[in-house]
């Protein structure tokens, strides 16, 4: 009885059972030629990307990034992981990007650049991630459904 009355009881019995959450320290993965791999995804697209400390050309199945996405909303989207970590100009981005449409590839390369970041400065992490850049958006086109002309819409009905 006497252990009873002792005993902290509620939260307090509880808060010296869990442990302690430790703080994980991430190591870059860079491979032989200097470079840091990540792929991105974003609808029906994939983006498999490169960086490696350079001038800041972003070059995008071959081509310059303001021939393949020549609208400038598209060219911003993608530059958003390297303004918001201060590292515009620093790094040379080589970008293989297949499947979508224009916008989800934009949406795919700036996932997969923003995961080579933080696989090349594993510090990044901290900045990119409030900004939502390293979560896949998981949106994808819902499949058709039989009896529907769409996957959700009916076909036209008429009373006569």
């Amino acid at each position: 009885m006497s252990e009873a009355a002792n005993a902290p009881e509620g939260f307090e019995a509880l808060k010296g059972l869990g442990t302690q959450a430790e703080e994980v320290v991430r190591e870059p993965k860079i491979d032989a030629q200097g470079r840091a791999y990540a792929t991105g995804k974003r609808k029906n697209a994939i983006a498999r990307v490169w960086i490696k400390p350079g001038k800041g050309v972003i070059t995008i199945n071959g081509r310059d990034q303001e021939v393949y996405f020549a609208r400038p909303v598209l060219r911003m989207m993608i530059a958003q992981p390297l303004e918001v970590t201060n590292r515009v100009g620093q790094f040379d981005v080589i970008v293989s990007v297949e499947g979508s449409g224009l916008s989800g590839q934009a949406g795919a390369v700036r996932h997969g650049l923003s995961k080579a970041l933080t696989y090349y400065e594993p510090g990044l992490r901290a900045l990119l991630k409030p900004h939502g850049f390293l979560t896949r958006d998981s949106r994808v086109v819902e499949r058709k459904k039989y009896g529907k002309a769409k996957a959700r819409r009916s076909f036209q009905f008429s009373k006569r």
